[in-house]
């Protein structure tokens, strides 16, 4: 899954010509929910601000948090999690525009069983209590969602056993082996699974909240030293995201997904970097695409719950306030 596309993507990241430009690093996990990062690359608009971009990708969320709050890159694409949040604490990094979210009527995370959890009778969330579940790591934004299906669903985690396996691809592979009941994947990984055969949909998140699942970040020193540099570049990223809602979150008057040319452009341009010389990349970008605010907009209100669960698990210090982790000065206006 993951692996080849990374190898791939490392060796063709994209970057413009550095003519009389300024060079900019951002660090992002080749995913779909990345799209409007992708459409603003593709179609020359960091160029336009006067950036030259370079993108580098990583394995996970977590080693791009880790790499900005390092100086290895300047900007970075990634999920809130409890690594995200302390290192805002930290006064590390510091979220400025937003990337996907959990909407409702839009396909997001997916809850997903394995074969064997199936037949054994795990249909619904709330099955799920008392059962082996499957993460990438604990404080995940995967497992910040299935504490919020307990809450909602009326039991709690502590009959569960957690199976922190450190990988998207290790989380889709147990599930398709029947070595855990359930995970809740991306939907890129659960249409794999689903397509196989090696799984059975619960459902999705989004049907049960509408959660800020990621954020472009930079760190207060790059805020503080080169803002403008920062605004040219939310500038070009906001161009992306308009785009990419623009062409894929459509839909018609019964709600139903707009599948267009322009719809099938933008999804093309996004699989270049997602399922590189895959033949059906473009259609399940277009399948899966998330939810993202057309205007980059963060939601405040949930990332001050999101920290608060994550105090609540002991997973961050209690210090932390989600203040430290936005500065929405980059994205208020129109």
């Amino acid at each position: 899954m993951f692996s080849r596309a990374f190898a791939i993507l490392v060796l063709i990241a994209s970057t413009f010509s550095a003519a009389a430009q300024e060079r900019v690093t951002v660090g992002m996990v080749p995913h779909a929910a990345n799209g409007g990062l992708f459409l603003a690359a593709a179609q020359g608009y960091f160029k336009d601000e006067g950036l030259d971009l370079a993108l580098r990708a990583y394995p996970s969320g977590r080693p791009v948090a880790q790499a900005l709050a390092g100086g290895a890159v300047d900007f970075g694409l990634t999920m809130f999690s409890a690594t995200t949040f302390t290192l805002a604490g930290q006064g590390a990094i510091r979220a400025i525009a937003a990337q996907a979210r959990e909407r409702r009527g839009f396909e997001g995370n997916e809850v997903v069983a394995s074969n064997a959890a199936y037949d054994r009778g795990l249909h619904s969330y709330t099955d799920l209590a008392n059962k082996v579940i499957a993460i990438s790591r604990l404080g995940s934004t995967l497992h910040y969602q299935l504490g919020q299906i307990a809450k909602a669903k009326g039991f709690t985690l502590d009959g569960a056993i957690l199976k922190p396996l450190q990988s998207l691809d290790a989380v889709a592979r147990a599930v398709a082996e029947g070595k855990v009941d359930a995970a809740i994947l991306p939907s890129q990984y659960a249409r794999d699974l689903l397509t196989a055969s090696q799984a059975k949909l619960i459902g999705w998140y989004s049907e049960l909240d509408e959660q800020q699942l990621g954020a472009l970040f930079t760190t207060p020193r790059i805020i503080a030293t080169q803002r403008a540099t920062v605004e040219k570049f939310v500038r070009a990223y906001r161009r992306g995201v308009a785009d990419y809602a623009a062409a894929l979150l459509r839909r018609d008057r019964i709600g139903k997904r707009v599948a267009d040319v322009k719809a099938n452009t933008a999804a093309a341009i996004i699989a270049r970097y997602v399922y590189p010389g895959a033949s059906d990349g473009a259609a399940a970008v277009e399948a899966g695409a998330y939810f993202i605010d057309p205007r980059a907009r963060i939601d405040i209100g949930d990332i001050a719950r999101q920290v608060a669960w994550y105090k609540a698990q002991g997973l961050i210090d209690g210090e932390v306030d989600a203040r430290q982790a936005v500065d929405l000065s980059f994205t208020a206006g129109p």
